[in-house]
């Protein structure tokens, strides 16, 4: 039940070409708290509902939980939600021995592009593909439970 992950932006579109799958998300916070946050996500006809704990100071680890659930309640948990319902594409994928997922945000959000892999341990190698940009593990920003709240459009330029 603990999670332990690191974030990047992506520095050009040579992901899609390597992608072994791809899935609409839509997702939206009935919590947003940080100490904790309860999301709901429909991943594909698939729904989701995670308890998300406050990370470590570094931003990689952290407490999570998630169950399934039926895709008629999660839509209507998503009516529910804090405002700003976030969407995003994801592509699923493998280099080396590791799985990247990488979300391209669409509505508010759109242009903003962030790659995710889950690690064993803190100090996991792991290889680094010529896409993968600069690393925001830690950054607040780009939370998708802040996403909703301050998106992207709003301070892009300033980064």
């Amino acid at each position: 039940m603990i999670e332990i992950e690191r974030k990047f932006l992506v520095n050009s579109k040579a992901y899609k070409n390597e992608s072994r799958q791809k899935t609409t998300i839509i997702q939206g916070f009935l919590n947003t708290d940080p100490e904790r946050t309860v999301r709901i996500r429909i991943r594909g006809e698939m729904g989701f509902i995670t308890v998300k704990g406050k990370s470590n100071d570094s931003g990689t680890t952290r407490f999570e939980w998630e169950d399934n659930l039926n895709i008629k309640d999660a839509r209507a948990l998503l009516h529910l939600c804090e405002p700003g319902i976030i969407e995003k594409t994801r592509y699923e994928i493998c280099v080396g021995k590791s799985l990247y997922e990488v979300d391209e945000f669409h509505g508010e959000n759109e242009g903003l592009v962030i790659a995710e892999i889950e690690l064993k341990s803190e100090t996991s190698p792991f290889q680094k593909p010529d896409w993968l940009g600069a690393e925001v593990t830690g950054d607040v920003r780009y939370y998708n439970s802040n996403l909703g709240k301050n998106p992207y459009k709003n301070w892009k330029d300033e980064t």
